[in-house]
């Protein structure tokens, strides 16, 4: 032990207990090479655990015992934490205890019997029909910038894309004569995705001309992606999701995300009579457990639609 600490670690209390979290985050970042979003998370949680352990009067790692671990969850539950930041939470200790362990700095592993939360069953945010029609067909600037975000919409929505997905596209990824997409997933996975209708309409709008209007803005070479920013590079996926919220504001919808339009695109295929195992191919999902969750809104759906018509239900 003894290793520098990570940048940006601190907020944690004096005593050995702080001191051991910092180390730890210093061997997830040095050794592990863990990112840095994942970094900041656990440093979240274990500022907290710390917070919670010296408020008991607990700065010691061998001073702490399960029951402790236990009312740091239980604290977290009923501070409203949904279960899988829960979980994050506990394995956060876990991994904090078993370094100790592993590390010779104590012999108790505290966390070692407590066991994590089962996840809620949670269904995605949905838009219905009449939302999509009013977030696409409102009236979009007459821009390069706004011929470029409908299209953006349109293909998030039209395909089913991953906000990365949908950065990640380049010009060789077109084959739009032929009505397809090649999209490169998670794990680069590579799938043909269907463009038709109104998605491919906008595509070939703003690749006709308003592409090539924000391409001459590139100081260097020419970027190969089909999304340009006003710079004429490749646009950030934090782009299109502001872009995203923006438009969505602007008919009601608060706090639109990216993997809304993804989500509202599987379920409407599916009310409309898609076979599960294909609607798997175009998303890209793995296993078809994950597609899945799709009929579980559908079958919510046709049950809030019995309640309301059925005279005896």
């Amino acid at each position: 032990m003894g290793a520098k600490e990570p940048a940006g670690a601190h907020q944690f209390p004096a005593g050995a207990l702080g001191r051991a979290c910092r180390e730890y985050l210093n061997h997830l970042a040095v050794e592990r090479g863990l990112a840095e979003n994942t970094l900041a998370a656990y440093r979240r949680d274990l500022e907290a655990y710390a917070g919670f352990l010296a408020e008991r009067g607990v700065t010691e790692p061998d001073a702490v015992t399960r029951v402790d671990v236990e009312d740091f969850i239980a604290d977290r539950r009923e501070a409203g934490y949904a279960s899988s930041s829960i979980n994050r939470s506990l394995s956060a200790v876990k991994g904090l205890h078993r370094f100790l362990v592993r590390e010779g700095e104590t012999t108790a592993h505290p966390s070692a019997a407590v066991r994590f939360s089962r996840h809620e069953e949670r269904l995605p945010d949905c838009l219905d029909i009449e939302q999509v029609g009013a977030l696409l067909d409102q009236p979009f600037p007459a821009t390069d910038a706004g011929v470029r975000d409908r299209a953006m919409l349109e293909v998030l929505y039209g395909c089913g894309l991953r906000a990365s997905e949908l950065v990640g596209l380049d010009g060789g990824d077109l084959y739009l004569d032929d009505g397809y997409l090649r999209i490169f997933g998670k794990g680069s996975k590579e799938r043909l995705v269907p463009i038709t209708g109104t998605a491919l309409e906008a595509l070939r709008a703003y690749l006709s001309h308003a592409r090539d209007a924000l391409a001459v803005h590139a100081r260097a070479g020419r970027s190969p992606a089909v999304f340009l920013n006003a710079r004429g590079t490749r646009i950030s996926r934090q782009s299109v999701h502001a872009i995203v919220e923006r438009y969505g504001r602007l008919v009601g919808i608060e706090g639109l995300h990216p993997h809304t339009l993804r989500h509202s695109f599987a379920t409407h295929m599916l009310a409309g009579g898609a076979d599960l195992r294909v609607l798997q191919e175009i998303l890209g999902h793995t296993s078809v457990a994950t597609t899945q969750i799709y009929t579980h809104i559908d079958r919510t759906q046709l049950r809030e639609v019995y309640l309301a018509a059925h005279p005896r239900a």
